[in-house]
């Protein structure tokens, strides 16, 4: 699965887990096409799991939070309208937009930016018309 693929699968799902296990799809197993055994990093397509997982990260249509069970979760755009909806119900940390950034010493941090900062506009306003049911039926909640 390259990129493209990937990102069409997580806009298939709406809702699906980094790389955890738990009530979504995972991406690293849709990367590598089969569940993986132990840590994705040792698994033989590592690198190029890396590298997919990654693009998607990085995509503009995806948010990377902790929405399901404080697990990295990827969320398609299409339902981000339906998480600012339950957001009041939601701890915020599984609103919060997780990015990966490099320190000024090399290291990788994450860096947590809560949803009033991150959520355009329009999925604000698409979320005044949503009822809690339906976004929690759309979030698979």
């Amino acid at each position: 699965m390259n990129a493209r693929q990937a990102l069409a699968f997580v806009e298939l799902h709406g809702v699906v887990l980094a790389s955890a296990r738990g009530q979504a799809p995972t991406l690293t197993e849709a990367i590598a096409g089969a569940p993986i055994q132990g840590s994705w990093w040792s698994h033989p397509q590592g690198k190029h799991i890396f590298a997919v997982l990654n693009a998607v990260q990085e995509h503009e249509d995806i948010l990377v939070c902790r929405l399901l069970a404080g697990k990295l979760t990827l969320v398609h755009r299409r339902l981000w309208p339906a998480l600012a909806a339950l957001a009041a119900t939601l701890p915020a940390a599984a609103t919060m937009r997780v990015r990966q950034v490099h320190s000024a010493r090399g290291k990788h941090v994450n860096e947590e930016i809560p949803l009033q900062q991150w959520l355009p506009p329009d999925a604000a306003a698409a979320a005044a018309g949503l009822s809690p049911e339906r976004a929690r039926a759309a979030l698979g909640l």
